[in-house]
């Protein structure tokens, strides 16, 4: 199942922001935003922190394009604050400023079809939300497969085109590059000029 195309799935959840806990948090609330929501399987693990990090580490590249970053695990808004306390060289994410949500009933995993049922946690998911709240782009890794926040970005730069100029992204193309019409003589025209 996909959700490329349609809404992505609301929900209301507690969440963890900056070391204070959120009761009521919902990606509704970056309605005009785009949103880059991602799942990871459990807090204090191993492929985990290095990929929160990552997140944070490219935050303010996301900010400049109108983008909230949300992560979200099956893990407590507890065990949230300790990892966001512990630090970096410890294993912890302190230093993490995006929201964390927690799915402890599992209900948003199930929604989004992240949830790996045989383990109780969820695929390392990533969505893409548009500003209208529909998902563009998903890209769902097993456990032990970490993103790659550049190709998010990359993504990111791509649907953002589109939305600008009403044009489309060719295979491997970065932000500057040419872009093509969605046509035939488009796709000659990109040819031709390479």
């Amino acid at each position: 199942m996909t959700l490329i195309g349609k809404k992505a799935p609301e929900f209301k959840a507690k969440a963890v922001i900056k070391n204070k806990f959120d009761e009521d948090f919902s990606l509704s609330n970056f309605h005009g935003k785009y949103v880059i929501f991602f799942f990871y399987p459990l807090d204090f693990t191993f492929v985990c922190p290095t990929e929160l990090h990552a997140f944070q580490e490219k935050l303010q590249d996301f900010k400049k394009k109108d983008v909230e970053v949300v992560g979200c695990s099956v893990d407590s808004i507890y065990s949230h604050f300790a990892w966001l306390n512990t630090p970096k060289e410890k294993g912890g994410i302190q230093g993490v400023e995006y929201p964390v949500v927690s799915d402890l009933t599992k209900d948003i995993s199930k929604a989004y079809g992240v949830l790996n049922e045989d383990e109780g946690v969820a695929f390392r998911g990533l969505f893409l939300i548009d500003k209208e709240g529909v998902v563009r782009h998903e890209l769902i890794n097993d456990l032990f497969l970490g993103r790659s926040v550049d190709e998010a970005i990359r993504v990111l730069d791509g649907l953002i085109c589109f939305e600008t100029h009403g044009e489309v992204c060719p295979a491997n193309w970065h932000y500057g590059e040419k872009t093509m019409k969605a046509t035939q003589e488009g796709v000659v025209q990109y040819f031709e000029g390479k």
